[in-house]
């Protein structure tokens, strides 16, 4: 994984990240992507997207979105969950893919602690192993990203969060599971929860991970591609 593997169109560089490591080396965390949405740029770009952040233009919001492939785009849903986006296309245009859902490799301790901190009183019970980064909410809880995390450069070795970096490369498990990779064939449908390009089939995912959230259909949705 490279920067110039993301550079190209959102949906392409969506398929490249599902099976990727991200890594949280601070805490010990190590979380294989398995479901992932693309998202496009305003419309004058070459991937109009209504349903993205990116179709107003530049704001003070998703500006990371319209720099290098590569960087973490953060924001907070609902005024309650951090989400993660790895940013996507060429430098200017606009364009990224939001991380769904993870199987947490290494740091399960930590990601439990964070899921079931963020549950509070609310929790009888720690999450199962299935569900402690399955919804983009809850992987930035287990990972512990929030908006200080906004930017940052996954390909730089010193990032707190890192992707295809650093620890993931003599892990025997991850070069495995990327052999393995290569010979599935990934699933796809509608992005979930949009109202505007309801039907774009730009949500991708591994077929029987666990982990792969529920679809849901926006109640105003333009159906729509």
């Amino acid at each position: 994984m490279n920067r110039e593997i993301l550079s190209g169109h959102p949906a392409d560089a969506a398929k490249a990240l599902l099976g990727r490591v991200l890594v949280v080396p601070g805490d010990g965390l190590r979380a294989r992507i398995t479901e992932v949405e693309a998202y496009g740029g305003p419309a004058d770009s070459p991937w109009p997207d209504p349903g993205a952040h990116t179709w107003p233009g530049v704001t003070p919001r998703n500006r990371v979105m319209f720099g290098p492939a590569g960087h973490l785009y953060v924001y907070r849903s609902y005024g309650i969950h951090f989400c993660a986006n790895v940013t996507a296309g060429p430098d200017g245009v606009g364009g990224g893919v939001l991380l769904r859902g993870a199987e947490i490799l290494e740091g399960e301790d930590v990601a439990r602690r964070r899921r079931s901190a963020a549950r509070g009183n609310l929790a009888r019970k720690s999450p199962v192993l299935r569900d402690l980064a399955r919804g983009p909410g809850n992987l930035g809880q287990a990972l512990g990203i929030d908006l200080g995390d906004y930017g940052l450069d996954l390909f730089d070795p010193s990032s707190r969060v890192q992707l295809g970096a650093g620890e993931r490369a003599p892990v025997a498990d991850a070069e495995m599971r990327d052999a393995e990779l290569r010979n599935v064939e990934l699933r796809s449908g509608p992005r979930v929860g949009l109202r505007a390009a309801s039907q774009r089939p730009w949500r991708f995912w591994l077929p029987g991970e666990p982990g792969v959230s529920a679809y849901r259909r926006h109640a105003k949705a333009d159906g729509l591609a």
